[in-house]
């Protein structure tokens, strides 16, 4: 069934883009490696609005966002375009955001993220977190992961999703996925329950919470493979935000439960291309070790950039280091590079010097 909004999902496609914006008192918008760009120079109207919004979504869910002012929901046009819908409330009126999800999942290798990555895959038990800020692909990556996983060993793995955005066929694997609040009322909740459901692997969509992060740390010492996701942009970020959702009485013992059951961190930036239109992936990668678990107990984090940096025989990977070396390539910018490091002054000298000059004023 045609829907009126098909119209710009389908120029989304066209466009090669990854988001849709909409929103009243603007014209629509996609989101084109990493720029917003308009489609069309039509103001859209309240009542454009509804038109374009209400006929994809559930009435029970058009209540929700009209009585609450948010909503979250995947919608298929057709077999080969699934979206990730948010709706929301805003100064100016109503505002929907629409991301792209490709219905065929790429493979690791297609992807050209490190290789080493598969090492997750081999685990048996444990928390590994793949992080990154919102649009960073880090979904991408996971759902490639799961993949492989789906493809050469024989697990039964859940996975708790706020919409379910990636759709895996059971392979060797079987693959349960649940949808939150349609299949459970939380995360926490469907990864309470995924403990009584014969699970070897569970994938956590988003781990936001308190109650969620504690969960997912007793179901990875207890013997599961728990992947979750975090908006974090490196390891000793996304360590610091563990252990910083728990109360200040509990963080000692957060601290020894993250220690002895973390098995690593995948980092994810994506970088504006120089050479070629489009992005790429960046990866700073984190394997547990020794060292690492002694870290995270003393809360030292700000050692753990030694350790990676001193882990590339281990395949640990530091982030600096990956945009360096897409810099070398010449695949990204020193702007982008300099905009994207933990340390600045590495990527300085390589700018322009109008933007060193700035840079220089700016004190960074």
């Amino acid at each position: 069934m045609n829907h009126p909004i098909d119209k710009y999902f389908r120029k989304l496609v066209e466009e090669g883009g990854s988001d849709l914006h909409l929103s009243e008192g603007m014209p629509p918008k996609v989101r084109v490696h990493g720029e917003i760009v308009p489609i069309e120079d039509t103001i859209l109207t309240h009542e454009d609005m509804v038109e374009l919004m209400q006929p994809i979504c559930t009435e029970k869910l058009w209540k929700q966002f009209t009585e609450i002012g948010d909503a979250d929901f995947a919608y298929e046009m057709d077999e080969t375009s699934r979206f990730r819908c948010n709706y929301m409330k805003q100064q100016r009126g109503y505002c929907c955001v629409f991301r792209l999800i490709p219905t065929k999942i790429l493979t690791l290798e297609q992807l050209n993220v490190p290789e080493q990555i598969k090492r997750f895959a081999e685990m048996r038990a444990g928390l590994v977190l793949v992080t990154g800020p919102t649009g960073s692909g880090k979904s991408t990556t996971l759902a490639a992961l799961i993949d492989y996983i789906n493809t050469n060993y024989s697990r039964h793995i859940i996975t708790i999703e706020e919409p379910i955005e990636f759709v895996h066929p059971s392979k060797k694997s079987l693959i349960t996925q649940r949808e939150v609040p349609s299949n459970c009322k939380s995360f926490a909740d469907g990864l309470r329950a995924s403990l009584r459901e014969d699970t070897d692997i569970v994938l956590v969509g988003e781990m936001r919470d308190l109650e969620t992060i504690s969960l997912a740390l007793t179901a990875a010492e207890t013997g599961l493979l728990v992947f979750g996701t975090l908006h974090t942009n490196n390891a000793r970020k996304t360590i610091d935000r563990i252990i910083d959702v728990f109360p200040a009485e509990q963080q000692a013992q957060a601290r020894t439960m993250l220690a002895g059951s973390l098995r690593g961190v995948v980092a994810q930036l994506l970088m504006k291309r120089c050479d070629k239109p489009g992005r790429c992936a960046v990866n700073e990668i984190l394997f547990a070790t020794p060292a690492v678990a002694a870290i995270i107990r003393e809360g030292a984090t700000q050692k753990l950039a030694d350790v990676i940096v001193g882990g590339k025989s281990l395949g640990m990977q530091f982030m600096d280091d990956a945009i360096w070396q897409k810099l070398q390539q010449g695949i990204v910018s020193p702007q982008e590079a300099y905009m994207k490091s933990i340390d600045k002054a590495r990527f300085k000298n390589f700018l322009p010097k109008e933007l060193a000059n700035m840079a220089n004023a700016g004190g960074a």
